[in-house]
C-alpha cells in the first residue's frame, strides 16, 4: 500500500487530489493538512511514503516544510505543488532534497506520474521545467539563481518588514498599519522565519543588502 498525505491550505485542492489518487490501486490518501506546520506534525505521525505539499501557504511555505521533513523524515519523498515556474524556486527545491515538482497548471495525471517516479526512486519535473532546471542545477549553482525571497512574503509581511528596518517596536507597527502588537509580532515571526533570520541586526543587514529602504 502508498501512503500520501496532502498539505495544501486550498480544501478543494486537497479534495480534488484526494480523490485523483485515492482512485489509483494501492494508494491512499491518509492525512491532509491545511498548512505547514500541522503538515510536519502530521508526517511524523502517519509516516506516509509520499507528501505532496503546497509550495505556497499562510506561514509556513513548502520549501520550509520540505528541508524539515527531511532532517526529520530523510526517507519520505515529497513532491511540491507549486505555480512558481521560475528557476530559482525549482532548484532550490533540488537542493533541497525535493522528489518532485509539479506545477499547478498540471492535471492529476501528472501528479500521479510524478508520485510513481518518486517511488521509484527518480526525481520528476513538470516537462516545461526540466531541462534547462536540470542543467541548471547540475551545471551552473550560481549565486544569481538565489530565491527571491521577498516574492514570497504577503503584502502585509512586507510593510511589517520595511517598518520592522526602521526599528519600530511591535506597538508602532501595529499603529501604523491599525492592526494589534500581537498580530505584528506574529507578522514579523513568520517574514523572519521565511527568510532564515533569526536576530534584529540579521533583518537591518537583510534591509540594507537588498535595499529596501534609502
Amino acid at each position: 500500500m502508498t501512503t500520501i498525505v496532502l498539505v495544501d491550505d486550498h480544501p478543494m485542492v486537497r479534495g480534488g487530489l484526494r480523490a485523483a489518487l485515492s482512485a489509483e490501486e494501492g494508494w491512499q490518501v491518509i492525512g491532509e493538512a491545511p498548512d505547514g506546520e500541522s503538515g510536519i506534525a502530521l508526517a511524523q505521525q502517519l509516516r506516509p511514503a509520499i507528501l505532496v505539499v503546497d509550495m505556497q501557504m499562510p506561514g509556513m511555505n513548502g520549501l520550509e516544510v520540505l528541508r524539515h521533513v527531511r532532517t526529520l523524515l530523510p526517507a519520505m519523498q515529497v513532491i511540491l505543488f507549486s505555480m512558481h515556474s521560475e528557476d530559482a524556486y525549482v532548484r532550490e527545491a533540488l537542493a533541497c532534497g525535493a522528489a518532485g515538482y509539479v506545477l499547478k497548471e498540471a492535471d492529476a495525471v501528472e501528479l500521479i506520474h510524478a508520485i510513481r517516479v518518486a517511488l521509484q526512486g527518480g526525481r520528476y519535473l513538470s516537462p516545461s521545467l526540466t531541462e534547462r532546471t536540470i542543467s541548471a542545477y547540475l551545471h551552473q549553482p550560481a549565486p544569481d539563481l538565489a530565491v527571491n525571497w521577498i516574492e514570497m512574503l504577503t503584502a502585509r509581511e512586507r510593510q511589517v518588514l520595511l517598518l520592522a528596518a526602521q526599528g519600530l517596536a511591535n506597538s508602532d507597527i501595529g499603529d501604523r498599519l491599525n492592526i494589534s502588537p500581537r498580530t505584528a509580532e506574529t507578522h514579523r515571526t513568520n517574514l523572519m522565519r521565511k527568510l532564515g533570520l533569526k536576530t534584529p541586526s540579521e533583518l537591518d543587514r537583510f534591509v540594507q543588502e537588498h535595499g529596501l529602504i534609502g
